[in-house]
This record gives C-alpha cells, structure tokens and sequence, in this order.
C-alpha cells in the first residue's frame, strides 16, 4: 500500500519516523516521508520518498530558539510562527495530492494529519514516542513531570491533549474548508475519528521504560522504540578518535535543540566545573547553544558540535542530557546510565522514568546545574547499581522489534 508518514521537529523528531519508513518499505509498501527539505538524506538513506514539509517553520525555530531566556520566552514565539504554521498544513495536503496514500501516519506536531486522512476517506494513525495522548490512571500526561496526581487525577490530566484544537482551531478549520471539510470544535477528541470509532495510537517506545498500563485500550500500541542503523559510512574526526582512544571513557554532556542562549554560557561552566571536580573526562555537544563552546580546560574534555549517538554513545561510560525522548532512547539502548538535566515538555517525565526504573539518579533540573551537578555526577558514575540496571534494560531494548510490531499494526488497519 502507500502510506503517507508525516512527522515534524528535530533531529529526535524525524529519525524513528524515517527508520519507520524504512521498515515499511522493506515490507513492499511504498512509503513517501514529509519532512523539512534539511532532512531529505534520511529518506533517501531508507531508500523513501520525501516530499519538503514544515521546512521554513523549522528553520524560524532554529533562528528563534539561541535567543531564548527559558521556556516562558518560547510561548511569545507563537504569534511569529503561526504563518509559518500554515505553510506547513498546505505542504502536508501538497504531499498529500502527491502521494494518494492508503493510509495516514502524522506526528500531533503535524496539525493537518488527521484532517488529511478524513478528507481522503483512508485510516489515520497517530504515532508519538511518549505516552501522551492516551488516558490513563498509571501516570498523568507526560508535560505534568513524574509526580502521581492519584488514578482519577491521572487520567483528568489528559484533557490537555485537545490544547491543539483550542489553540490553533481557528486555523484547522480553514483548512477543513479548504479541502472540503465542514468545521470541527475546539474541544474535539484526537483520538476519536467523525464516525465515533477510536483513532489508532503508535506508540514507539519501550514497555521496559514505561510498562503498558492495564487501562489501555486496544487501540493504543507500544510497539517498542524505531531506532535507524547507524551509517556505515560515517567516520569520526581524528580530534573525536584520538580523544576517546587517550584514556577512560567520558561521560557524554549534551543538550540538544535546548537552545535557549541566555544561560548558555552559565551551562557550559557547571558543566565543565562538575567534570573536573570528579576527574572525569568529558564530550561536551554544544548542539544548537544549549551549551556554548568556550574553551575546554583541559586535555581531559572535548567539545564537539554533534556527533551520532547510536555510535557515540556505545563508547562512553555514561550520558547526561536534556531528557528529549531521541536522546533518552539511545542513551538507554546502549545501556549506559544516565542523568537528565530537564528544560521542559515531556523531559521531567522521561527523568522520573530513568530514574524510577534503576538507570540513573534523580532528574536534576537545568536550572539548578550550578549548584547541583557536580554531586549528581559523582552519583552517576560511582554507583554501581546504575551501570547493572543499565545494561540490562539495554539489553531489553535491543532485544525488541519495534519496527516490525509497527508494521505489523499497520498492515493489519488496510486490506492487502
């Protein structure tokens, strides 16, 4: 069949989408991925389709993101990203029309994803690796952090997933209009289709990092994390071989697209004060200016733009990061311990998970860094409970298939 995958964000965001899309045509089926045209090389790597979406939006992030003071800067930026916005609907109905898929696969990011499969009359499935959407009494909404509100507060917290339709409602039903849709409401179920019956839910993590509770319905699938193959191809610099063939492994320090530029530079100091306060050595990952280069302070720290984790991380002795669901999955499929710094978002609840499954210490927030990682870094590599936890929910990780359950619940929506 053909199958439209459509998914939007980061690097973190776009990879288990792509590796999805790979999967699927190894099946036979004809996949086309809508992305932004920067990562055009992952579909061609998995020999798919691409057609550009959600390309200027991105790059407007990206421009806004360093400028940022903290997550309350990164509200104001809605209004100068809603053009951007609507640009990104009408390139996924254009990869759409281009298309003519059998079936729909749309990351919530991506607002015109279901819309889409209504107005084509084929299944839609909503697909995002975090337990996010569906309502459960185990754990509340994923943006909540960690802490239990008891099972019926739990489940309540889930009203917030209709925040797109309330947000953004004005600009969905134009385009329902456009395509020939009749309008919807602002508090409209994404997990229920028009006709009533339940949207299915993929959800690409692993039931070792958050067991599947008892009250999901039928509909909502942990298929286990979509991870790509590393590139063969792909060689580290000398600078990066050399380092790591010099001595112990580091710890990896890294914070991803965690962009906001303002405490940049405090960041990069408690970092780099915590690594020599506990004679480690250190790669440090600037990434978009989550952390500012500077000057490493001695022989023992380097610091790289970015490099791969899937082959990174396999050599170092342990990961600290942002706690984005990519980095988080990788750092634990390599079985290493972790500690996660949390900026925002779904980041708490990935850091209470970590640490509540034996893999790592307490999440420390970012902005206590100054002050608290040194400690936290001595916890992280001394104790060794961490590293035995690790490696075996690492081997867990790398025993599951989750491409192969996703493309097997797919198959199962379309008659061949």
């Amino acid at each position: 069949m053909r199958i439209l995958v459509t998914t939007f964000g980061t690097l973190g965001d776009v990879r288990p989408y792509a590796a999805f899309g790979g999967a699927l045509r190894e099946r036979g089926h004809e996949v086309t991925l809508a992305v932004p045209e920067g990562f055009r090389d992952l579909a061609d790597g998995v020999g798919v389709g691409m057609h550009p979406a959600g390309s200027r939006l991105l790059t407007m992030l990206q421009e806004v993101m360093p400028e940022l003071g903290g997550p309350r800067d990164s509200l104001r930026t809605f209004g100068i990203l809603r053009e951007a916005m609507r640009d990104h609907i009408d390139e996924q109905w254009a990869a759409a029309r281009a298309a003519r898929p059998d079936l729909v696969v749309y990351h919530p990011k991506c607002l015109a994803g279901p819309h889409i499969a209504e107005a084509l009359g084929v299944p839609g499935v909503l697909s995002v690796p975090l337990p996010f959407f569906t309502p459960t009494r185990a754990f509340p909404i994923p943006f909540l952090g960690g802490r239990s509100f008891g099972g019926r507060g739990n489940r309540a917290s889930y009203a917030f997933t209709r925040a797109a339709t309330v947000l953004y409602g004005g600009m969905i039903n134009d385009f329902r209009r456009r395509i020939g849709l009749t309008p919807v409401g602002r508090l409209g179920d994404p997990l229920r289709n028009p006709d009533g019956s339940r949207v299915p839910v993929l959800y690409p993590y692993s039931r070792h990092v958050v067991p599947v509770p008892a009250d999901f319905p039928p509909s909502a699938h942990v298929t286990g994390y979509w991870f790509l193959p590393h590139d063969p191809a792909w060689r580290p610099g000398r600078r990066l071989a050399d380092f790591l063939s010099a001595g112990e492994p580091p710890v990896y320090v890294g914070f991803g697209s965690m962009g906001f530029g303002k405490g940049a530079d405090e960041r990069r100091d408690a970092v780099l004060r915590a690594l020599e306060a506990n004679r480690l050595r250190g790669v440090v990952a600037t990434g978009w200016g989550g952390l500012t280069a500077g000057t490493a302070p001695s022989d023992d720290v380097l610091v790289v733009d970015a490099v791969p984790h899937e082959w990174l991380f396999d050599r170092v002795a342990a990961v600290v990061h942002h706690g984005g669901a990519g980095s988080t999955a990788a750092g634990l499929r390599a079985g290493r311990p972790t500690l996660i710094c949390p900026f925002l978002g779904d980041q708490p609840f990935w850091g209470a998970r970590v640490h509540g499954v034996g893999a790592g210490p307490a999440p420390l927030p970012a902005r206590r860094l100054a002050e608290g990682l040194t400690s936290r870094l001595a916890d992280l590599v001394r104790n060794e409970a961490y590293r035995q936890c690790a490696a075996r929910l690492g081997r867990s990780i790398r025993d599951e298939d989750g491409l192969g359950r996703g493309v097997a619940i797919l198959e199962s929506l379309v008659p061949a």
